[in-house]
């Protein structure tokens, strides 16, 4: 028996479709994977989220990501949040308590929070601790790099949020060359497993703007991994303060880090856009 049910879900525009594993094993082919998320002749999504049972007692469930090309990936902030809506709205966990969940490297824990002015469902991330260990040996322990892409050498902070980002501060986001630099940053040696490339915009110490260019996926409406990373860098750097407002292309989350040894907390709306079968 394939799992056929899904729901489209989205953390500011940053859109996926979730799959429910719990009964049965998730084992589609890339191919498959590709084919649903292409935005003209299947569903379309950044992400596919799955939902599987919970490796052991310290957790309550286990959470899978895959990009649009079909590539398995570590950690996506803005699907965490769609994961415990996911549950909460299918009545698999009420959320009265922080949900423990499993993911590729290590745990988060996602909890409800309430609903904001508008009546978004708002969720809160636990995201773990940022780590600013090198990903390479040919890298030094610095925080901030120049690194050469397209054309451009930019100094960017390199951090890890249980995925791997890259993020330079620019003057302005919507003039920054997100596209040609993040394309060119998947192929370039110091990232081994490609990269996620944050180009941010410093407004005040308590707010920025932000764009990423996701790897397997491109540049995506939202990045909650990206925000965190950009915040932790900011931080880590003298330019910002514990808590930031990080403005994307459709709207904002909350970042807070009391730096290190400490976990980051990000909290932002989920929303459900429809649910389907898929055919076949």
């Amino acid at each position: 028996m394939s799992i056929r049910s899904f729901s489209k879900m989205h953390g500011l525009g940053n859109d996926f479709i979730v799959l429910n594993a719990l009964q049965q094993p998730f084992d589609w082919p890339r191919a498959r994977i590709c084919a649903l998320a292409d935005r003209h002749s299947g569903i379309g999504f950044d992400q596919l989220l799955i939902i599987e049972p919970a490796p052991d007692a310290a957790h309550d469930y286990a959470y899978r990501i895959y990009n649009a090309d079909g590539s398995e990936v570590e950690h996506c902030g803005n699907g965490a949040r769609c994961f415990g809506k996911y549950l909460r709205d299918h009545s698999l966990h009420p959320l009265d308590r922080p949900l423990r969940v499993a993911i590729k490297r290590g745990s988060i824990t996602i909890a409800y929070v309430g609903t904001d002015s508008d009546g978004s469902e708002q969720y809160r991330v636990d995201m773990g601790e940022p780590d600013f260990t090198p990903f390479t040996p040919a890298q030094t322990e610095r925080l901030y790099q120049p690194v050469s892409a397209a054309g451009e050498t930019l100094e960017m902070g390199i951090v890890s949020m249980g995925n791997p980002h890259a993020v330079c501060v620019v003057d302005d986001v919507a003039t920054a060359p997100v596209a040609a630099v993040g394309a060119a940053l998947q192929q370039h040696p110091l990232f081994p497993a490609a990269v996620n490339a944050g180009f941010m915009q410093i407004r005040d110490r308590r707010h920025i703007r932000l764009r990423v260019y996701e790897r397997g996926a491109g540049e995506t409406q939202a990045c909650g991994t990206g925000a965190c990373a950009a915040v932790a860098v900011g931080i880590m750097r003298g330019l910002l303060d514990r808590e930031v407002q990080v403005e994307l292309p459709r709207g904002n989350l909350t970042i807070q880090w009391q730096g290190t040894g400490q976990p980051l907390y990000m909290t932002g709306p989920a929303a459900t856009v429809y649910h389907g079968e898929l055919a076949g």
